[in-house]
């Protein structure tokens, strides 16, 4: 009772091209379709972007540089200018 029968979907798609035209449909398809592929180059240049802002990473087993010596080293180089 609830599902639709194959003639159902029939006369429902034959009252649409006939309402819309076949031209209008597959236009408006053409317009669907260039939406998604917009959409996917979007969303993989915004992946591109992300992978090229993320600030570097420590690895294993190394140590962080000690900012402080390096900041007094370049006062005193320019001190030295």
């Amino acid at each position: 009772m609830g599902s639709f029968s194959l003639m159902h979907w029939v006369l429902v798609v034959l009252v649409i091209v006939l309402l819309f035209g076949g031209g209008r449909i597959s236009g408006l398809m053409g317009d669907v379709a260039k939406g998604i592929k917009a959409f996917k180059k979007g969303m993989a240049d915004d992946e591109d972007s992300a992978t090229a802002a993320r600030p570097a990473t420590r690895i294993e087993g190394q140590s962080a540089p000690d900012v402080s010596a390096t900041a007094s080293t370049t006062k005193d180089e320019q001190k030295q200018a």
